[in-house]
């Protein structure tokens, strides 16, 4: 079970959470205007974000933390597998445990992180896992970001539109605050669905954006196209 992009290939048939629009969509919008050296993924699963940053960047360190053993052996492959093998490092851990032991500073760091704070789950427990709070409070998520990230770097996450301003008050209570906003919507009489977050140490004016990604079904708009050309392979 394979997911061929421009530049590289996904294998996620041991992954829980397999590609989707989200993952793609933060690693191809996040600004990369401060020239990250460092880079760290959070919650890396398939590994999508990590190669996304290594195709669009010359970052030399890019780290990703994977608390899945499955999905951190197959993260593993497909860096290796990758054109940038030898500047994308996987650790299998918890993010606590890596905080624990870790004493880095990121100019990036990046998630797409468990989204369902629900009460709903499923009886799938790795997917659970991957999908649910639980297993990342954004609290911790915030406290961790705030612990990494160098005096100038971003932190980016997608989130549902419900949880922006819950998420946006739990990085201001830890001193990171909203650089930029990206909601999506799927067609241009839907809902918004997501938001794309950039959270630095700077309080500045927060610059608010709109993407729509379907004029209509898989008719893409010119907006969505040019965003994520470099890596679909039908685009």
């Amino acid at each position: 079970m394979e997911f061929k992009f421009k530049q590289f290939t996904i294998q996620q048939d041991r992954c829980a959470m397999k590609i989707g629009t989200d993952g793609v969509l933060l690693g191809a919008w996040v600004s990369l205007e401060n020239k990250p050296d460092s880079i760290l993924d959070i919650g890396a699963g398939t590994g999508i974000l990590s190669l996304q940053l290594a195709q669009r960047s010359f970052a030399e360190i890019i780290e990703a933390i994977e608390i899945d053993e499955d999905a951190f052996e197959q993260c593993v492959d497909n860096f290796e597998a990758s054109p940038w093998g030898d500047r994308l490092f996987c650790y299998h851990a918890s993010s606590q445990e890596f905080a624990e032991e870790i004493e880095t500073e990121y100019d990036l760091i990046i998630a797409n992180p468990p989204f369902y704070s629900d009460n709903y789950k499923s009886e799938n427990e790795t997917r659970n896992q991957a999908r649910f709070t639980d297993s990342l409070p954004f609290r911790d998520l915030a406290i961790m970001a705030f612990q990494f990230l160098s005096k100038n770097g971003i932190f980016a996450l997608i989130l549902p539109r419900k949880e922006e301003e819950s998420f946006i008050s739990i990085a201001s209570e830890v001193g990171l605050f909203p650089k930029r906003i990206c909601r999506v919507r799927g067609t241009k009489t839907s809902e918004i669905k997501r938001s794309l977050l950039e959270f630095s140490f700077q309080k500045t004016d927060t610059i608010l954006e709109e993407l729509t990604i379907e004029i209509s079904r898989h008719n893409y708009t010119k907006e969505y196209q040019d965003l994520v050309k470099e890596f679909y392979l039908k685009m």
